[in-house]
């Protein structure tokens, strides 16, 4: 298989190649020392059970702990237990978990280590509410967050202030044990402070930063939601708190850009041509995929930046805007990528658009919170469309891509792969 005789696969092959090295196999590389007294693992996100497998496998000394993942994203281990909650909106399994995690940290010393495995999804998974919160008032956050079009550091600066174990909290539960981070990155910047909404590092944000979130998204929250923001007891932990008095220690495992990097070595091995946008880009996904369409038409007007064959590599987190109270349809961010960039390449001559195949995942596997880790885009699909009588703008329009492609068998599935580093884009110019 080549990117000549199959490109469909190629492409294919490229996601695979993105998720595996995002795999917590590098965890050996970055453990801590082995502290006098007592070791405790605690941990949440997407791969948190996969980095807890790893971790304890390597683990020399007594061991004890507890992460929380999503569902179905559970991995057997054998000291560390593993509990599941639901993402992206909280639930009551992940406000139990929460709690449980907490009660890991009671009565450590200076002599005792933390170990805190954090991953994209936390922010959701750690589900316990601040002050006189409730399950239901972060639900209503996170639902409006989801929807208003906001990115990551945006919406975390929001969960921070709501959050009684994010933002730095959870390093405050631990102290005076000392807390090693070992993370894996899903952000745009692999800022440790937004990264499950850094609940083992100092937040630089406050709570007029969220409220100005709120206000710049129009957001409907609860009245109880409000009157906490507006709280400067809900304020979360600076860099002056004891909490940090030691420092922070955080080893990232894996990031976006290695992802990338291992997309464009096989590619280049294989005599294609790359170019890699980074690992930063944000933005409403429909937008970003009109500047993706662009850049193709002028790699194939112009040979610029380069001339074809080549293949177009870049991440990041974009952002999909629901309309309130609209009747819009099926999918996530990747599969909206997906289909916007097909259609904007729709206006492009016959002879350009079949030289032209795209990918987008997410890379945990699951676009949104679908089956589907994201979509592809084949030059015979949407002739396949009309043939079915489908508009591709239609679907496009409320925000349906998970049908659109389910009808015309361009869903990408992989299922869950225990890890996260974002999105992953592949464009490839024949």
């Amino acid at each position: 298989m080549t990117y000549q005789t199959d490109p469909r696969a190629f492409l294919i092959s490229l996601g695979h190649a993105a998720i595996k090295a995002a795999l917590p196999d590098r965890i050996a590389e970055h453990l801590p020392d082995v502290p006098e007294g007592r070791t405790v693992v605690v941990g949440a996100g997407k791969a948190a059970a996969s980095m807890a497998a790893a971790f304890e496998k390597l683990w020399p000394a007594p061991l004890e702990g507890t992460v929380v993942t999503r569902y179905g994203h559970a991995v057997p281990t054998s000291r560390v237990e593993v509990l599941e909650a639901s993402h992206p909106v909280p639930d009551e399994a992940g406000l139990i978990a929460s709690r449980r995690i907490l009660s890991r940290l009671e009565g450590l010393t200076d002599r005792d280590l933390v170990v805190a495995l954090i991953s994209g999804g936390g922010s959701a998974l750690l589900a316990l509410p601040a002050g006189d919160l409730t399950l239901d008032d972060l639900k209503a956050v996170n639902s409006a967050l989801l929807a208003s079009g906001a990115d990551i550091g945006q919406m975390n600066c929001v969960r921070k202030h709501v959050s009684a174990i994010a933002g730095g909290r959870l390093a405050a539960a631990a102290h005076p044990a000392g807390i090693v981070t070992i993370a894996i990155s899903d952000v745009p910047g692999d800022d440790p402070a937004v990264i499950a909404s850094g609940p083992t590092v100092p937040d630089p944000t406050t709570r007029e930063d969220a409220l100005a979130v709120v206000a710049r998204y129009r957001m409907q929250l609860p009245e109880a939601v409000m009157r906490h923001l507006e709280n400067a007891a809900c304020e979360s932990p600076k860099p002056g708190h004891p909490a940090f008095a030691r420092g922070t220690d955080v080893r990232l495992i894996a990031r976006p850009v290695e992802s990338l990097r291992a997309a464009a070595a096989i590619a280049e091995k294989a005599g294609l041509p790359t170019l890699v946008l980074g690992d930063t880009i944000e933005g409403e996904a429909r937008d970003v995929a009109q500047v993706h369409a662009a850049l193709a038409r002028s790699v194939l007007d112009h040979g610029l930046p380069a001339r074809p064959p080549l293949l177009i590599l870049s991440g990041g987190e974009t952002t999909v805007a629901l309309p309130k109270g609209g009747d819009y349809g099926r999918g996530g961010r990747n599969s909206e990528f997906a289909l916007a960039f097909g259609v904007a390449i729709q206006g492009f001559p016959p002879e350009m658009r079949a030289r032209i195949h795209a990918l987008a995942i997410d890379t945990d596997g699951i676009d949104g919170i679908e089956s589907n880790a994201g979509a592809i885009i084949t030059p015979g699909m949407f002739a396949a469309a009309e043939t079915l009588g489908l508009s591709p703008r239609a679907f496009l329009d409320r925000h349906d891509g998970f049908g659109f492609f389910a009808a015309v068998d361009g869903l990408v599935v992989t299922g869950p792969t225990h890890t996260n580093v974002n999105d992953f884009r592949a464009i490839l110019i024949a």
